[in-house]
């Protein structure tokens, strides 16, 4: 299960997403030779990515915000961007250009710092937008929590897309990743549950002072927690969804974290 998109145009035209998108896509394909040298890769995650026993030992700061822009394979930026693409064009039309661009790093950073709290004393790099990429999500379910977002759902060979309000799949995605926090080993490379959970908690914060300048909950009473504009709408009556057929890849890279 996860989304395609919502049904909430933005009034403008979301720069900053599409520019965050665009730097994203431009650095990992620029990366990709790395992964045919597990060394050279890992020279290059102890430079840029962001690794909590570095910051433990009082340097590594860099990391921070370099590792959001870094992504360890294709599904990884893919899902990351995706995400971003759906949401981060209705906070950017609340919030501005310069104050979107601002909220993103801020969330992003603070995902950093949790992560690396969860995990003072990790050796595995972590790279991802995602940390960043869940503010905007916690930021976009204080605004729009009734926004409607179609979901695939993907049960074996039955292929659905199903709309749902936002705060049900969003509240949903956020218990997967405290459930996936909790139930990890610290030790292990793999998703940086405790990141995602940061920036949710993060970007939900910081998006209070915009909630409250829209008239805080007179906000919510006057849109019902919609929209204030009319929703696009899709036919999903008749939706196709292609399917993939997976490739085993046996190249092998390095263990790292993914957010």
């Amino acid at each position: 299960m996860f989304p395609i998109r919502d049904h909430n145009p933005s009034g403008r035209t979301p720069f900053v997403t599409y520019a965050l998108i665009a730097i994203n896509i431009a650095v990992f394909l620029s990366t990709l030779d790395l992964n045919q040298s597990p060394r050279a890769l890992m020279s290059f995650y102890a430079n840029y990515a962001l690794v909590p026993a570095f910051l433990s030992e009082g340097y590594g700061y860099s990391g921070l915000v370099t590792s959001m822009f870094l992504h360890g394979g294709w599904m990884h930026i893919a899902g990351n961007m995706l995400f971003l693409y759906i949401f981060g064009d209705n906070l950017e039309d609340k919030m501005g250009h310069a104050g979107f661009t601002l909220f993103y790093l801020a969330a992003g950073l603070g995902a950093g710092l949790i992560h690396w709290l969860a995990d003072p004393f990790s050796a595995i790099p972590t790279v991802g937008a995602s940390g960043a990429i869940a503010g905007v999500m916690g930021g976009y379910l204080l605004l729009f929590p009734k926004a409607r977002v179609d979901i695939l759902i993907i049960l074996i060979i039955i292929f659905r897309v199903l709309p749902v309000p936002a705060w049900l799949m969003l509240a949903l995605w956020f218990a997967m990743q405290l459930l996936g926090g909790w139930s990890e080993p610290a030790d292990q490379g793999g998703v940086a549950y405790w990141a995602h959970v940061g920036g949710f908690v993060v970007g939900l914060a910081l998006t209070v002072p915009v909630w409250l300048r829209l008239g805080g909950p007179r906000f919510w009473t006057r849109t019902h927690g919609l929209p204030p504009h009319p929703e696009t709408r899709y036919d999903t009556s008749r939706s196709r969804v292609p399917r993939i057929q997976s490739r085993k890849s046996h190249s092998q890279v390095p263990r790292i974290r993914r957010k």
